[in-house]
């Protein structure tokens, strides 16, 4: 079993229920386990068009997935509740993002790990930092370092 972390996110209709189906869906996986999951936080966007806030959280699984079956699953996941993929950091009803897979690194046309802005975000880091704060990420920093690193 690999250990994965996953970003949520919901900015568009009923954004606690998006987060709560990703949720369930995700306990659904096949080989997949949901171990732990951070508390919501509301966050301003980052960039894109004018929109509404978002609840972020971020989610540890246990998965025999490989990193494209998972994101191909997550791409379906978000699909199904209505992702329709307009334009970058636009609004969205549901935003699953694998930030990381064990210590995997990767980068094709179709997946980046770790994600490449993971460090970049804190409404990535302070969720992910719930579950993991001296998880060594690979900058060589900790979660809860790379956290406190960010402008205020």
């Amino acid at each position: 079993m690999s250990d994965v972390f996953v970003g949520l996110g919901s900015n568009l209709g009923d954004r606690t229920a998006h987060l709560r189906y990703a949720l369930r869906a995700l306990h659904g996986l096949p080989g997949t386990r949901l171990a732990a999951v951070s508390r919501l936080h509301e966050t301003a966007p980052a960039g894109g068009p004018p929109q509404p806030p978002y609840l972020n959280a971020v989610a540890r699984l246990e998965s025999c997935l490989r990193p494209v079956q998972l994101l191909a699953r997550l791409q379906r996941l978000e699909w199904r509740r209505g992702r329709v993929r307009r334009e970058r950091d636009g609004p969205r009803t549901l935003d699953l993002d694998l930030l990381l897979y064990d210590a995997a690194r990767c980068s094709d046309a179709y997946l980046t790990l770790p994600h490449p802005r993971l460090e970049q975000r804190r409404f990535v880091l302070e969720p992910l930092c719930e579950l993991a704060p001296v998880l060594v990420l690979h900058s060589g920093r900790t979660v809860r370092e790379s956290l406190r690193a960010l402008p205020a």
